[in-house]
């Protein structure tokens, strides 16, 4: 079993930042990617942006310039720098890792969620 702990979140004023951190801990062998998503009221949950192992990065465009992922893959950990928010970056922010686990299993794992909230 893995579990990711997230910390970072919080309220901040409109052009602020925000970095958030997510560790993940437990039978891991590997981890494939890991990433963060968001969940606003009334909408469904999207994807914010992701890292492969190698480092490669992918964004949603709407945070594409403002947001940057980065990977420390000694600690197992995902951190989100987050710049320039803006009110509708508001939501539920939820950590997530692809990982091998000892059984060579492929599997998926969620942090429980952290709370940013942007005011205009």
């Amino acid at each position: 079993q893995v579990q990711l702990v997230e910390s970072g979140g919080g309220l901040v004023q409109a052009g602020g930042s925000l970095r958030l951190s997510c560790a993940a801990s437990g039978s891991i062998f590997s981890i494939n990617a890991m990433g963060w998503y968001r969940q606003a009221p009334g909408k469904q949950r999207e994807l914010v942006a992701d890292i492969t192992n190698e480092g490669s990065t992918n964004y949603a465009d709407s945070v594409k310039g403002r947001f940057t992922i980065s990977r420390d893959n000694a600690k197992n950990t995902v951190y989100l720098q987050m710049n320039s928010l803006k009110p509708e970056d508001t939501a539920v922010y939820y950590c997530n890792a692809n990982y091998y686990s000892y059984l060579r299993r492929l599997l998926n794992s969620w942090g429980q969620g952290t709370q940013v909230t942007v005011s205009s």
